[in-house]
């Protein structure tokens, strides 16, 4: 039962991850379509004046620290959740190998 509850946890953990890596996945897309409209109402209304050039560099510059930390922090979380994968693996492999000697006896 407590191999069960150890797996369940690793799955989970894995799911949160994948769902992390979409959230941010959408965010930075979405950011990026903001910056191009921004580029393309510059355009038409011909007045890329100071303000919206300033506006999208800054909003570039913030996608930009935002991917960072983001693409580091889902690194980590995946790091730490392949090795919770790996110990649970370990976990059940070890119940398994001490059953089967178990059972030689």
């Amino acid at each position: 039962m407590e191999n069960t509850m150890e797996t369940a946890a690793a799955v989970v953990v894995v799911v949160v991850d994948v769902v992390a890596v979409l959230v941010v996945v959408v965010v930075v897309v979405v950011v990026g379509v903001v910056v191009v409209v921004i580029d393309v109402v510059a355009v038409v209304s011909s007045n890329r004046s100071t303000i919206v050039v300033a506006i999208r560099v800054a909003v570039v510059a913030v996608v930009a620290v935002v991917a960072v930390v983001a693409a580091a922090a889902v690194a980590a979380v995946v790091v730490a959740s392949v090795a919770a994968v790996i110990v649970v693996v370990a976990a059940v492999v070890d119940a398994v190998v001490i059953k089967v000697l178990v059972l030689q006896k």
